[in-house]
């Protein structure tokens, strides 16, 4: 008797403990409830750690969201997606360009070239071209030197090693413009003629110790006929500290330059400042950055955090290997790298490091001494979360302040007034890639009946429930270098037919496309753990069947896909996307010195026009005519299709409605994003409230 009413009673008290807990358990709407603290912590998720706590060191995602929230850098992005100062107060960019001179050959009349003659007729042009006059606001004449520079580079085996480069530089005219212009040289022709450089051999002029390692030295980075030498003047911000009190001055910006060039810490940011000829601290409040080459993508570089010298210098390095008692053999080797400071970081930045548990969570609290005042939150919580389904939860019970919805779910908040739900096309594409390598897929009219044969649009709507937008090219849709003017790559299956067809594919007695005894046959890669790559690899492949195509599928994890497949070259089409920057420079991903083995044109493209633009288009420092080169280079790649270009994704973002941007009144606004799409652009200033607003 006493079981048959154990058994009758448990399940009623069970069922009362679980109702009553409805009542006391925190939800979304009740968070702050018992609480009160809640409002000044900010609380995201993420499916993986951070790696290293460096901005010049750190290369993932999530190092860098806490890395922007520690340092600062010089610059970065306003709401209307224009540079803005920070660290720096403003800047200016001017250039000094410098014309070797040839003694020993004539000008355009026949008269000999002399230094003296070189730089009067020179100064008559100037007074007498109304676009030289407007360039120049200084011009002298330097007499012949000398310089050797030492250099360390890798040699072919990946080893470091120490160049002597010796320099017998003739006399030159050097000129200071207002304004950096790549055709500046072009404005001389009237003085020196067409093809003045031709008949100068600078190689000869340049001595390399030891002889045998020439080769590892680019002769024109350190001596040219036409020098263009850009230079950016930094005025940096007074009064502002590192979090542990320390100074923040020129002497941090360069001891940061030169951390990433020494190429013991192995910095991922080295190309971005590679150009640079010298840095040099004018005073302690400026720096002027001379570059040895056009470059412009190099003021983007300076959004980098900065490192405090006094902190990582040889002299702090050299105290930590003391006070860790490190052994000769690991003293050797130990460097930035090594630095416990990579887990215990001190920038200028807004919020201080405080504390990082491993695959849990990295906590940071609010610097009160922060150069633009405090921020609203207190603290900031950064948790690891690698499960999305947990996420969700966690956000829907307000363990977590934002959540980024997967595509089939964002309706499903979009319809929720609890919360505030953004939207905004990312700074990425995904595409399908052709070896441009293989038979195959040279001729480019190959390429344009493979993309014909898919419909993209379908994709979008079915694969990303509309969460997408049809991209034709290379750029980021929302940017300026975007043409949008060239139409997309028509779905006409039947006209992809004809064009193979004409090119002498036809079925067989099997249904295959054959030519020549062969079938049209390759193979389609892409990563596993993709579940967007992997559907649309299928929807390819079924396409392309329709044609009579065979394309076999294959999903490799991510490390052998790279490491044995897309590094080497070694496939015939791979499904991948790109996540880009606001810089239009793409020299990395397309010109044709970059498809090498482990570099970025892996497709293997080449195209001596692309090729041409490109370069061009990292050389200008006017935008509207960046604009119109990068609407070139777009409309070439979309005739080319050395890549299926399919969608941008959309970037969705959902946020608790109780946080809103605070102002200095007292008053409260709505969060909007940026042209940009970001949603945290004044995260300075949001602030959590104990009640929903009614905004």
């Amino acid at each position: 008797m006493k079981i048959k009413w154990f058994l009758l009673i448990t399940p009623a008290i069970l069922s009362l403990i679980l109702l009553q807990s409805y009542f006391w358990v925190p939800k979304y709407e009740t968070q702050t409830e018992g609480n009160p603290e809640r409002v000044w912590k900010f609380i995201i998720a993420s499916i993986g750690d951070a790696k290293i706590l460096n901005p010049i060191l750190n290369a993932d995602t999530s190092s860098s969201q806490i890395v922007s929230l520690v340092f600062e850098g010089l610059l970065d992005y306003d709401e209307e997606f224009k540079l803005r100062g920070r660290l720096a107060t403003d800047w200016n960019i001017t250039e000094m360009a410098y014309l070797i001179i040839d003694n020993e050959a004539d000008f355009p009349d026949g008269t000999q070239i002399t230094p003296v003659e070189m730089l009067k007729r020179v100064e008559i042009a100037i007074e007498n071209i109304d676009k030289l006059n407007e360039l120049v606001t200084d011009v002298k004449l330097l007499e012949p030197s000398e310089r050797t520079e030492t250099i360390s580079t890798q040699d072919k085996n990946g080893k470091l090693v120490s160049l002597q480069v010796n320099l017998q530089i003739p006399a030159r005219i050097q000129f200071d413009l207002n304004q950096v212009d790549q055709k500046f040289f072009n404005l001389l022709e009237p003085v020196i003629g067409p093809n003045y450089a031709n008949n100068i051999a600078v190689d000869k002029l340049i001595k390399v110790s030891p002889a045998e390692h020439v080769d590892l030295v680019e002769t024109s980075e350190f001596l040219s006929v036409f020098e263009h030498n850009p230079i950016i003047l930094f005025n940096l911000r007074k009064g502002v500290y590192f979090q542990d009190g320390h100074e923040f001055d020129a002497a941090d910006v360069k001891f940061t330059y030169e951390a990433i060039m020494n190429p013991k810490n192995i910095s991922p940011r080295t190309s971005d400042f590679e150009p640079i000829k010298y840095l040099e601290i004018i005073d302690k409040h400026t720096v002027q950055v001379v570059y040895k080459r056009l470059f412009s993508p190099a003021i983007n570089a300076w959004s980098m955090g900065i490192l405090p010298k006094h902190l990582l210098n040889k002299a702090a390095l050299q105290k930590e290997m003391d006070e860790r008692n490190l052994s000769a053999a690991a003293r050797d080797s130990f460097g930035m790298r090594d630095s416990k400071f990579n887990r215990n970081p001190i920038g200028v930045g807004p919020f201080t490091f405080t504390k990082w548990k491993s695959d849990e969570y990295i906590h940071l609290t609010r610097y009160e001494d922060y150069w633009e005042g405090p921020t609203e939150y207190k603290e900031y919580y950064y948790r690891v979360i690698p499960d999305s389904v947990t996420q969700e939860v966690e956000f829907r019970s307000g363990a977590i302040d934002t959540y980024h919805p997967e595509p089939h779910q964002v309706v499903r908040y979009k319809d929720n007034d609890a919360y505030q739900s953004f939207s905004s096309l990312s700074f990425a594409y995904t595409y399908i890639g052709y070896n441009n390598r293989k038979k195959l897929f040279k001729d480019k009219r190959v390429r344009q009946a493979l993309g014909m044969a898919i419909n993209v649009n379908e994709i979008i709507e079915y694969i990303l429930y509309g969460e997408g937008e049809r991209v034709t090219g290379p750029y980021p849709k929302n940017t300026q270098w975007y043409n949008h003017d060239v139409a997309a790559l028509p779905y006409d299956p039947k006209a992809a037919k004809r064009i193979l067809n004409d090119l002498g594919w036809h079925k067989n007695s099997a249904g295959w496309l054959e030519k020549d005894g062969k079938i049209f046959e390759f193979n389609l890669i892409t990563n596993n753990g993709n579940l967007q790559r992997k559907a649309i690899m299928t929807i390819a492949q079924n396409s392309w069947h329709k044609l009579g195509i065979k394309c076999n599928t294959q999903l490799f994890e991510w490390a052998v896909f790279l490491r044995d497949f897309v590094n080497k070259g070694e496939f015939d089409a791979v499904v991948l996307g790109w996540s880009m920057g606001i810089d239009p420079d793409l020299y990395q991903i397309w010109h044709s010195s970059q498809s090498g083995p482990n570099q970025l044109n892996f497709v293997g493209y080449s195209n001596p026009e692309a090729d041409k633009l490109i370069l061009q288009i990292r050389q200008e420092y006017d935008f509207a005519i960046q604009r119109k080169l990068t609407h070139r280079l777009h409309e070439l790649l979309v005739d080319e299709q050395p890549y299926t270009f399919l969608y941008a994704p959309l970037s969705n973002l959902v946020l608790d409605k109780k946080i809103v941007i605070a102002a200095k009144d007292g008053s409260y606004s709505k969060i909007k994003s940026t042209k940009t799409g970001s949603v945290f652009f004044n995260f300075n200033r949001w602030k959590k409230l104990d009640f929903t607003p009614d905004l």
